[in-house]
């Protein structure tokens, strides 16, 4: 050997020994060990003199070793030059280690195969970290897989299924060999897809980062539900594109209640809106009671003082149905505000539709034909015979003006059962009658509009828009419902659904009262004591009572009452209006039935909401009144009142 090469091969020994994280090693053709560097005694904790001449299996397992893997390694690197693989090793205090391992065979200058180099490093942090890593994934695979509340999946560049979890298969109804390899568009509804909704779907998460919206998706089985759908893009660690990853969830049920609570607080506020009109059409119609209080009153007496003359006759005639129309008006509104006096009663609903032909014929006109269907045997209901006429009345008009080229009208009656508490409908028996027509019908947006006050689609001056809002209110204040439908092209039905009556047993007759008193008859030169705080409805009303031979005492207010009464002046009979400021009219009453028990008092109001009144000698009259039903309710009270 020249000196060159000894000075090379003594430069690759130090060079092999000066290397520390790998064991490099020679082994003989029979497998003993006959060289050792520093990194093989740091890698296996043998010294060289421990080791040299020993066989490498001793750093096998001793399943390997009995499973013949250090011989199987060695003929591999005689066959094949080489030998490469990993697996646990052992030290030599008995602790293992993760190994790669290359075993190559040598061959001296002259092609004699003399031994094999043998280089261990080793790997157990960066298995450790790999088999972490792979619990992870795995882990994290189980979890994916495991979540059944989101379809989590995968797509590939193309938009294409790639694998599957179980909460896509719950929400979207297809098990893993039926969809992965499949397109994802399948999920959307055929409107969305010709749209191109999916493939913009895509586009937005490779330009933005990110997609995620609501929409319809469609289950295996072709029923829709409400979805939220994230898709983000799935990148490498060089950025090149691998696929979408896609979180789907069902919100359907949250959607549904979402749109409930929408509509209850819509309903809501409908509601207080509907209070805020009821109570400002209240408001309106009281005051418009007074005045035609003053208009009626003023009239029935010019009617009587002027002299009878054909042209004044016509236009007192004029002046008092306008008057009349006026007050029938004021009806409907109180009718919509709750405020109108019911006067309750058993009711044959057909025999009540029945006497109303008549009426019907006149109304409608000979181009609209009316049929009712009342089966035999029905139950009376409960309601106002005056109020429910007039509510029917009113449907039927407005069934006519939707037939404009004339129809049927058809008003029937049916028995219902109403079994669960509803929004309005108490557990109990109703009839149903209900008024429907082959008319235009409404839209969507009329439909919902309707029953407000005041909204009409009959045009400037042809309705007051309170017709269905008035018999709303009669049925909502009788205990029932007002419920409508319709559609457009199809025609209207308007139901009232109404309690039937309870029947109650016949009252035992009374005994005969012992030798009654004699009910004197009203007559003139009363001294009646009048109060309201409208100055209008005051001057009127005195000179009602006046021209009826009585002496008027007049008050505005029930503080000026009481100041009247507390003197000595003789007063018969109190008319006191209910709707006065700082004492009501029914306060007023019972302060002076403490001290005057036997005087008679009239209480006057439009309204219905009044207290039961318990008193014998207190009396409603409804405004607006006429004289004649005035000196009715004067004759009313001294014929019953207390001695």
């Amino acid at each position: 050997m020249t000196g060159t090469a000894m000075a090379d091969d003594i430069r690759y020994r130090l060079l092999v020994e000066a290397v520390a994280d790998y064991a490099i090693y020679m082994i003989s053709p029979q497998g003993v060990v006959t060289s050792w560097n520093s990194g093989a005694r740091r890698l296996k904790g043998y010294a060289a003199d421990e080791i040299l001449g020993q066989n490498f299996a001793t750093f096998y397992t001793d399943e390997d070793r009995a499973g013949g893997l250090p011989q199987r390694v060695l003929a591999a690197a005689t066959n094949e030059g080489r030998f490469e693989g990993e697996g646990w090793r052992v030290r030599k205090d008995g602790s293992r280690f993760w190994a790669h391992v290359i075993v190559d065979r040598i061959l001296d200058e002259d092609g004699v195969f003399i031994g094999f180099a043998k280089i261990t490093r080793d790997l157990t942090e960066r298995r450790r970290s790999e088999e972490a890593l792979k619990r992870s994934e795995e882990r994290f695979r189980l979890l994916v897989q495991g979540v059944t509340d989101y379809a989590i999946y995968m797509l590939d560049p193309d938009g294409r299924v790639t694998n599957w979890n179980f909460g896509a298969e719950r929400i979207k109804g297809y098990l893993p060999q039926e969809i992965i390899g499949e397109h994802f568009s399948r999920f959307y509804t055929e409107e969305d897809r010709a749209a191109g909704l999916p493939q913009i779907g895509l586009e937005t998460a490779l330009r933005d980062g990110r997609f995620e919206k609501e929409g319809w998706r469609v289950r295996k089985d072709g029923k829709r539900f409400w979805a939220n759908v994230v898709i983000d893009p799935i990148r490498n660690e060089q950025g090149e594109l691998l696929g979408f990853a896609k979180i789907t969830r069902d919100i359907t049920e949250r959607r549904e209640t979402q749109k409930a609570l929408e509509q209850a607080r819509e309903a809501f506020f409908q509601a207080q809106k509907m209070e805020a009109i009821g109570q400002l059409t209240g408001g309106v119609a009281h005051d418009f009671n007074n005045l035609l209080m003053a208009i009626l009153g003023s009239l029935d007496l010019l009617r009587k003082r002027l002299p009878q003359e054909p042209r004044t006759d016509r236009l007192l005639d004029n002046a008092m149905h306008a008057a009349q129309r006026g007050a029938s008006l004021t009806q409907r509104m109180l009718a919509f505000a709750r405020r109108q006096e019911l006067k309750t009663e058993p009711v044959d609903a057909a025999r009540l539709v029945e006497s109303m032909n008549d009426l019907l014929g006149r109304s409608l006109g000979g181009a609209i034909t009316v049929e009712t269907r009342f089966p035999s045997g029905l139950r009376p209901v409960t309601a106002d015979p005056a109020q429910l006429e007039l509510a029917l009345l009113n449907l039927a008009v407005n069934a006519r003006d939707a037939m404009p080229n004339g129809g049927e009208i058809v008003i029937s009656g049916v028995e219902r059962v109403v079994t669960v508490q509803g929004p309005r409908l108490a557990p109990g028996r109703y009839l149903c009658i209900s008024v429907s027509d082959t008319g235009e019908g409404m839209d969507e947006e009329t439909l919902a509009r309707a029953i407000e006050p005041f909204f009409t689609t009959k045009g400037v001056g042809k309705g007051t828009g309170l017709g269905l809002s008035m018999a709303q209110g009669t049925a909502e204040q009788l205990g029932g419902e007002l419920v409508l439908t319709s559609a457009k092209g199809v025609g209207t039905t308007v139901e009232l659904w109404l309690p039937e009556a309870i029947e109650k047993a016949p009252a035992p007759a009374p005994a005969p009262a012992a030798s009654p008193p004699p009910v004197p008859s009203p007559v003139g030169g009363l001294t009646i004591l009048l109060v309201d705080d409208d100055a209008l409805v005051l001057v009127s009303t005195a000179e009602m009572l006046e021209d009826l031979g009585h002496q008027v005492l007049i008050a505005s207010s029930s503080e000026a009452a009481l100041a009247l009464l507390s003197t000595d002046r003789q007063v018969d009979l109190v008319i006191t209006d209910h709707a006065m400021p700082e004492m009501t009219g029914l306060e007023l009453a019972e302060i002076v039935k403490a001290t005057r028990p036997t005087l008679p008092i009239i209480l006057a109001s439009g309204f219905a909401e009044l207290p039961k009144i318990v008193k014998a000698d207190v009396y409603k009259l409804a405004k607006p009144f006429s004289q004649d039903a005035l000196n009715r309710a004067i004759a009313d009270a001294f014929a019953q009142r207390a001695f």
